[in-house]
């Protein structure tokens, strides 16, 4: 793995800076997600890891944004940040500086940004949940499919053509149903419910069946459903390893692998996922990223 600094110069990052933003940005990931982080510097073509860092530090400022306090507010405010720094190019944040940088440098089509923010004031600031399927994707549309593209879309140069951002909303969909199971206990504990409450009303199942972790007939017929269909969507969205830059192949093909194997794991627990979240454990990343060094692009 090379030097960040020489990472840096890979991308043809030059200015100390710009250079000096990038780094912040790199350090905000490492404190946050350092898996993904990781993923990155190890797998992704070292081109391109500076601009896919930087926009998944926005990507993670925009999210911690719209979970904080008065978020509608502090978006409305990060909004203008951010139109202010995509015009000029500067910003009192060396991470929407540096995101701006990637933003300009790799020709990514500004309205996947606003989208972005706007969907994170409409469907995550003011989440109540999903009513039907369609309500479920309505959230992908407006929030996670704008959400993945200002980071992976800084990918290709000019951002990413029609097929490979329908690539990427197939890999949200699979991506958004395998985090909401894995992740059940702690939403159901912050009073959020991110299942379809048609699909409960469809088995007899009952809120109150989620939040006290019972164990029964149609809280297991419930899961087992969930994660087929998140299963099927996984499937769906395999082909988005050969739709990647040939230089982030290995990081897509990871992300799938580890998806996989986090929602194996959700099967294995039914409704104990209601009682504690489902990780990805400690052996399995380091084998599937060992695995993913070892393959060719």
């Amino acid at each position: 793995m090379p030097s960040w600094r020489a990472t840096l110069t890979a991308a043809e990052i030059t200015e100390s800076d710009v250079r000096e933003d990038y780094t912040a940005a790199a350090r905000r990931v490492l404190r946050r997600e350092q898996a993904p982080y990781l993923a990155l510097r190890l797998l992704a073509a070292p081109p391109l890891v500076p601009y896919l860092t930087a926009g998944l530090a926005f990507m993670n400022l925009v999210d911690d944004t719209a979970e904080g306090e008065e978020p509608l507010t502090a978006l409305k405010l990060l909004t203008e940040r951010v139109g202010d720094a995509l015009e000029s190019g500067d910003s009192g944040d060396p991470v929407l500086r540096a995101y701006a940088h990637a933003v300009a440098a790799r020709g990514l089509p500004e309205h996947w940004v606003y989208d972005f923010l706007a969907g994170a004031a409409s469907a995550e600031a003011e989440f109540a949940g999903f009513g039907t399927e369609a309500d479920f994707q309505d959230y992908l549309d407006a929030y996670a499919w704008p959400g993945i593209v200002v980071f992976t879309g800084l990918q290709y140069r000019g951002g990413p053509d029609e097929e490979q951002a329908a690539g990427w909303r197939r890999f949200v969909d699979a991506a958004q149903r395998v985090d909401f199971l894995a992740d059940l206990a702690g939403d159901l504990a912050a009073g959020r419910l991110c299942l379809p409450r048609e699909r409960l009303d469809a088995l007899g199942v009952t809120l109150e069946d989620l939040e006290q972790g019972r164990d029964t007939e149609p809280v297991r017929a419930l899961i087992a459903d969930e994660c087929t269909r998140a299963r099927t969507a996984l499937a769906a969205a395999d082909d988005i390893v050969d739709l990647a830059d040939p230089g982030l192949r290995p990081v897509g093909r990871t992300m799938i692998d580890l998806m996989n194997h986090q929602l194996t794991q959700v099967e294995q627990a039914g409704p104990t996922a209601l009682r504690k979240d489902i990780g990805y454990g400690l052996l399995a990343p380091l084998r599937i990223l060992n695995q993913a060094r070892r393959k060719p692009a």
